[in-house]
């Protein structure tokens, strides 16, 4: 049974995660009773409640509750925002920095809009490739700029710790929109800018 979203971080939600949590360290073999797990399904139950927290929030909500009429139409970017997310496929975190860039045409937002946005779809159960797209989508939406750019770069402990055992994987993915689609040059002065 699925919950409504407002009882999502509620006690009842935390108390219900901490008792499969219970559970599932039972079925690995440890002893859930133990001094050292016994609050553990609680932590659990709240980072993971804290983790996806981004389900709660409207990252359009959160561009408009700052937006200014402006005639600037140059670049505007905001790099190296840190990302923390969760691999959906196995619940592992996935760690790296984020670039958005967008050209107005006649609004801008907050410079700290950029990065509450990225916050936002990073803390669901996410795939990169997703993110990167639902970031993009969500400025342009909100703003209806001339373009839109993202690039993410993160490590992924689903590969690092696990599986392949990669540990200096590094995965890059890229969501262009409007002028950044169109432009050669404008798409290259923003590459250019986060190598920088």
């Amino acid at each position: 049974m699925a919950y409504k979203r407002e009882d999502l971080y509620s006690e009842e939600a935390t108390q219900q995660i901490a008792g499969h949590v219970r559970e599932i360290l039972r079925l690995l073999g440890e002893d859930e009773g133990r001094e050292g797990l016994l609050k553990t399904p609680e932590r659990v139950a709240k980072s993971l409640q804290f983790l996806t927290k981004g389900y709660e929030e409207n990252g359009v909500e959160i561009i408009r509750s700052a937006m200014f009429d402006e005639k600037y139409r140059q670049m505007v970017l905001v790099r190296d925002i840190e990302l923390f997310s969760m691999c959906e496929h196995h619940l592992l975190p996935f760690i790296g920095k984020c670039h958005v860039a967008y050209i107005p045409d006649g609004k801008i937002t907050g410079l700290s809009k950029i990065a509450r946005v990225v916050e936002t779809y990073a803390r669901r159960l996410q795939v990169q490739e997703r993110l990167t797209v639902q970031i993009r989508d969500c400025i342009q939406e909100s703003l209806h700029p001339l373009g839109v750019a993202v690039v993410i770069e993160a490590n992924h402990t689903c590969m690092q710790i696990r599986g392949v055992e990669k540990s200096n994987a590094l995965t890059t993915t890229s969501a262009f929109s409007g002028i950044f689609l169109s432009s050669a040059r404008t798409r290259n002065e923003f590459l250019n800018l986060i190598r920088g």
